[in-house]
Order: C-alpha cells, then structure tokens, then sequence
C-alpha cells in the first residue's frame, strides 16, 4: 500500500519553481490585506479623527449620545475638562465624561421627520 504513495508524493516535488512561486505564493495574503485596509482599517481611523474633533468642538445646544445610548443636550462644556455637563430630561443633568461620548448630533442637524411635519 505505501508503494502506491510514492510516485504521487515524487510528482508533487517535480517541476520545481525558482524565486517567482515563492513571491506568487504570498501575492494573494498582500492582496487580502490591502483590501481589509481599505475596507475597514482606513475607514474607521476616518471616523475616529473625526469624532475627535467633534468632541474639541463641542458646545452648548448640541445633542450627544453617549456610549450607553443616553441621548442629552450639553449644557456646559469646558475645553481643559474631560467632563460635560448634559441633560438627559428637563432639570436632570449630569456629567458625563468625553470620551464616553459615540456620536454628536449638532443643533444644527435637522430630525428626520421634519419634513413630513412641514407638509401637513
């Protein structure tokens, strides 16, 4: 039964190829790579640097939420703190820190059922 392995196993060390296979062997692994760079990588260090200028940028009136999903208004905010002051309901405010903050939603950014308050 072993007989019968042996060629096969001759066969597959046969035509043997230079340097080229050996860089044609890593091609496809560099090619998933670059592809999960572009696709995932860069596209979330974008997001990151920009919510970090978000939060420098960060004022009174704007609506946040934070990493728990608590949606509030700043109400004070001060750019050598790591804590602003939000309100999560009317007259109930806390402090929450910076960096616990996922998304700011500007004052300026309109709801997405404006527009069909507008037409009735």
């Amino acid at each position: 039964m072993s007989n019968f392995l042996i060629p096969a196993a001759y066969a597959q060390s046969a035509g043997g190829g230079g340097s080229m296979s050996g860089i044609m062997s890593f091609l496809p692994f560099i090619a998933v790579f670059a592809i999960m760079y572009f696709l995932l990588i860069r596209p979330q260090q974008q997001r990151q640097k920009q919510l970090k200028s978000e939060l420098k940028a960060l004022r009174r009136g704007d609506r946040i939420v934070t990493a728990g999903g608590v949606i509030g208004v700043v109400q004070r905010s001060r750019d050598e703190s790591a804590e602003v002051e939000v309100e999560i309901a009317p007259n109930v405010r806390v402090m929450v820190l910076r960096d616990t903050i996922s998304t700011v939603l500007t004052s300026t950014a309109k709801p997405a059922n404006d527009e069909s308050a507008a037409k009735k």
